[in-house]
């Protein structure tokens, strides 16, 4: 049953992230709202929906390490197996503004988490809200940058949707968002106790891999369609997001308290590693550029971390 409501609770966050996604563009669409705009806004915080609902649940009902741990195994298989797939099927040549935003951007995030939880071993409502001001600033200079860096922005349609649907999508995107967080965290924290694992393994295993659906399906199709830029970018961007709105705001809401040690002493090493490997990867031996080998090494990175994590 705990294994049904997991699996039941990631099918309605899929689904109710994907409806909620079609009414928010529709609405912005109706509004006149650029396309840019719509890109860096909208459809980016939509796929960080699944962790955001997952992780203010998990905070609101007790349970801290689900709230962190969900973030740090969606960011680090974001690069270990999204990345590593997606270099399966298609290499990569990488844009100037994975060095020049994304890159750094996704570091410095991930250093300011970093020391946060090191400082006290908790986020607090104020580091909360400067995660949500950095995330402001990060945007801000993108549209002043007007540069398409986060996600696939073409593929909105200019379907103009009337108000009915738009808000009907919006009500059932809703409700299967908070259902099935609801359900995916129940069956998390009675899985954990039924395999006697601790709840921090199950968030950075089973729920981040399952919450990372959503951007393991648009980087392969954009992968398969060639559209590389948006591959990587998509990737980088999500992570980006992940902490500094999804903790942000889960944070403002619920202040993140008795994490576990192991995410101190553990986790937060593996995802600051990965987001370090990205670099070498990239810069070595042709610049600019990921390919088939680079993709082997990171899914078997990443096979390591989940061995390590449940060992």
């Amino acid at each position: 049953m705990d294994f049904l409501y997991v699996v039941s609770g990631l099918i309605l966050l899929v689904v109710g992230g994907n409806w909620l996604l079609k009414s928010a563009v529709g609405l912005s669409l109706r509004l006149n709202i650029s396309k840019i705009i719509v890109g860096l806004t909208v459809v980016s915080f939509a796929t960080s929906l699944p962790e955001l609902i997952v992780s203010v649940q998990a905070a609101l009902n007790g349970h801290p390490d689900i709230a962190v741990g969900n973030v740090l195994g969606s960011n680090i298989g974001n690069i270990g197996l999204v990345l590593g797939v997606v270099l399966l099927i298609n290499a990569i040549q990488i844009d100037k503004s994975f060095f020049a935003t994304d890159w750094p951007t996704k570091m410095i995030a991930s250093t300011l988490l970093f020391v946060f939880l090191l400082m006290d071993g908790k986020l607090s409502r104020a580091e909360g809200f400067i995660f949500i001001a950095l995330l402001i600033l990060f945007l801000l200079y993108l549209v002043k940058q007007n540069k398409k860096v986060i996600v696939d922005i073409s593929e909105i349609k200019e379907e103009v949707m009337p108000y009915m649907k738009i808000f009907g999508f919006l009500a059932i995107g809703g409700f299967a968002l908070w259902a099935g967080s609801e359900l995916l965290v129940e069956g998390a924290v009675n899985m954990a106790k039924t395999i006697g694992v601790s709840e921090r393994v199950i968030a950075v295993t089973v729920v981040s891999i399952g919450t990372s659906i959503p951007e393991l399906a648009s980087s392969v199709i954009a992968s398969i369609k060639k559209e590389n830029d948006i591959s990587i970018g998509n990737i980088i961007g999500s992570n980006i997001f992940n902490i500094l709105s999804v903790l942000g705001i889960t944070a403002i809401i619920k202040p993140i308290e008795n994490i576990d040690p192991r995410i101190l002493s553990q986790d937060i090493y593996w995802m600051l590693g990965f987001g370090l490997l990205l670099l070498p990867l990239v810069l070595l031996p042709r610049r600019g550029s990921l390919s088939f080998k680079e993709g082997i090494l990171l899914l078997i990175s990443y096979c390591v971390f989940i061995y390590f994590t449940i060992k």
